[in-house]
């Protein structure tokens, strides 16, 4: 087992790991530096290199620095890092008049403060038509994606998951580099506690978070048999590309919202590069309103630039901003940017009321049955009663809460009703919350079990008006339970960014959509809602390494196609017409995205994502 000692490293260190992972310890210096107060972590962005000697480009940026500052030693001092081989500029601490001087040095494209990204928080890939079973699809054509590497930047990986044995892996590809992390640009500009006894971080690569373990065995990852949350999505869970290696490149830190600084994110770009992984997946964000694509603070879109002008596929989460218009991010034309879908399966959990009426919830609860109880809805007297019964904001003072399960209704539609919710009644001594709301598709647990149901309006008002018919209403709460298949139809998520592109609308975003409701897959020991090893996760997030898994095993059977005709085969080919490629060995992968969006178009709500698809 890898330690798991909270220190910082500086020098470069592996461990053998399960499924061949080693936590190469990116050198990194975290020291201390004598900085001015003013100053703030800029990145000076100066296009393609012009010298093949790292050192050299290195040497260059410091003289540059050197210049500003006076003096070798200022410059070094102020230094963050010096990105050098995919494409050449630094980040170092200036001022705001150091910075203008910067960008008027020769050979400086811009020069731009430093900001920080956030996260985009099984059957799935039988789902898409990746059956192991079947004996004609990519998975068998590229003997599981072996010896493709997939790129991630995000918050680390927990390398002890079952889903990281390396049971039957081939040979270990030479662009393998391991898994390295980045923190420099974080700690100079991070104001929030960090590292704390609540919310402790690894000072390695090791993932405290989960959202990096979750999304990377989505991608990569060999078979467990029997997995589950619970009981709960039970099945066989692998990643797409069985077996391919995994790179991480952890940028994001354990704070509110998993913050990763663009200095960051820039340099692991230029390591992802350097080090000739296949493909890279990112499943991080900004916030609107948008940088254009010309405007280069945009820093996911400047280093994806260079890794797909140096043959890298780049795939990106379109965000979790729907389902409002024009809100989708990462849309760069030269990136693959990945909306969400829900998949053929939900879990249905049974409401059953005092007049044996039984009503079918929505919801992941594992916990014991609720037998027979009170069931109360808070009204308090005056003109407008109801508004103590709203979720967000409930009223228990006139209500006997103790002992009870309580409805409400909310308006919103993001989980935080629900969890404010859950805190009231469960403070009240309630034993369960209904949460009547607009239809949604993000689910989780309630901590510890507690009950927390939702329910459309039609059902909701059902439930009201058996409440409001009883002098003693009462109600049963059953464990979730699992429906697949035709039942279920599929749609893109409510969560998920919709288009059109803010920016250009002329260029279509998002790019193709893939599943990210309720995937199941590895995750952190420090997740709370890890359980024996996997974790129920909804997001983009969770789309985006769908997508880059199918890149990968694509990029396995053709590695001479460019980006652009990965990203042309995933986007041009239709429902019903096979768009000719030809390549004759195409033929199975045309009719795997035929059957994908079969799939997704039969149900798709927003225009935007459909002509996405067809064009």
């Amino acid at each position: 087992m890898a330690s798991l000692l909270l220190k910082k490293m500086s020098n470069k260190v592996s461990m053998f790991v399960t499924f061949n992972i080693f936590l190469v310890l990116c050198t990194q210096n975290t020291m201390v530096r004598t900085v001015r107060a003013n100053s703030k972590v800029h990145i000076v962005y100066m296009g393609e290199k012009h010298h093949h000697d790292p050192e050299v480009v290195t040497s260059l940026h410091h003289d540059m620095l050197a210049s500003v500052f006076g003096s070798k030693e200022a410059a070094y001092d102020s230094m963050v890092y010096s990105y050098k081989h995919g494409f050449s500029g630094f980040a170092a601490k200036v001022t705001e008049s150091q910075a203008q001087k910067i960008a008027e040095l020769p050979g400086v494209i811009r020069v731009m403060p430093s900001h920080f990204y956030s996260l985009q928080t099984t059957r799935s890939w039988d789902y898409l038509g990746l059956s192991p079973s079947s004996p004609t699809n990519l998975l068998h054509d590229t003997n599981c994606g072996d010896g493709i590497v997939i790129g991630l930047l995000d918050t680390g990986i927990w390398p002890e998951s079952k889903v990281f044995n390396d049971e039957g892996l081939g040979p270990i590809p030479n662009q393998w580099k391991g898994a390295k992390w980045y923190i420099d640009g974080f700690l100079a500009e991070n104001k929030q506690p960090f590292n704390t006894t609540d919310s402790p971080d690894f000072l390695s690569p090791r993932d405290v978070v989960g959202h990096g373990t979750h999304t990377s065995t989505i991608a990569v990852g060999s078979f467990v048999y029997n997995a589950s949350y619970r009981g709960l999505g039970l099945g066989s869970v692998r990643g797409g590309v069985p077996r391919a290696r995994l790179a991480m490149y952890k940028v994001c830190w354990n704070v509110p919202r998993g913050q990763c600084s663009s200095a960051d994110i820039l340099k692991a770009f230029d390591d992802a590069i350097h080090d000739g992984v296949d493909v890279i997946s990112v499943s991080l964000g900004t916030q609107l309103p948008l940088f254009s694509e010309v405007d280069d603070r945009d820093t996911i879109s400047i280093g994806s630039f260079h890794a797909v002008a140096k043959g890298i596929p780049v795939v990106c989460a379109a965000a979790n901003e729907g389902p409002s218009a024009y809100t989708v991010e990462n849309t760069a034309p030269w990136i693959l940017t990945v909306a969400a879908t829900t998949i053929d399966r939900s879990f249905p959990t049974p409401i059953t009321l005092g007049n044996n009426l039984t009503i079918l919830g929505q919801a992941i609860f594992a916990g014991k049955e609720v037998g027979f109880t009170g069931l109360v809805y808070p009204e308090n007297p005056g003109l407008i009663p109801s508004l103590a019964g709203v979720c967000e904001s409930l009223l228990l003072n006139n209500t006997p809460v103790a002992g009870s399960v309580v409805l409400c209704f909310t308006t919103v539609a993001s989980r935080t009703p629900v969890a404010t919710a859950v805190s009231s009644v469960r403070a009240a001594g309630g034993v369960g919350v209904i949460v009547a709301k607009a239809p949604g598709d993000v689910l989780g647990p309630c901590s510890n079990d507690f009950p927390c149901i939702e329910v459309d309006y039609e059902l909701g008002t059902h439930i009201l008006f058996y409440i409001r018919s009883t002098r003693s209403p009462t109600i049963k709460l059953s464990p979730s339970e699992q429906l697949v298949g035709k039942p279920v139809s599929t749609k893109v998520a409510t969560f998920s960014s919709r288009g059109p592109n803010s920016i250009a609308p002329a260029i279509l975003k998002p790019d193709i959509a893939a599943p990210g409701v309720s995937i199941l897959a590895g995750s952190s020991p420090y997740d709370p809602f890890m359980d024996g090893g996997f974790a129920l996760h909804s997001g983009i997030s969770m789309a985006t390494p769908h997508v880059s898994g199918i890149v990968a095993l694509l990029k396995a059977l053709h590695s001479n196609w460019s980006p652009a005709a990965i990203r042309s085969a995933l986007v041009t080919t239709s429902s019903s017409i096979t768009v000719m490629i030809t390549n004759k060995s195409c033929n199975l992968w045309c009719k795997l995205i035929n059957h994908i969006n079969a799939k997704f178009l039969d149900s798709m709500e927003d225009g935007s994502i459909q002509r996405a698809y067809l064009r």
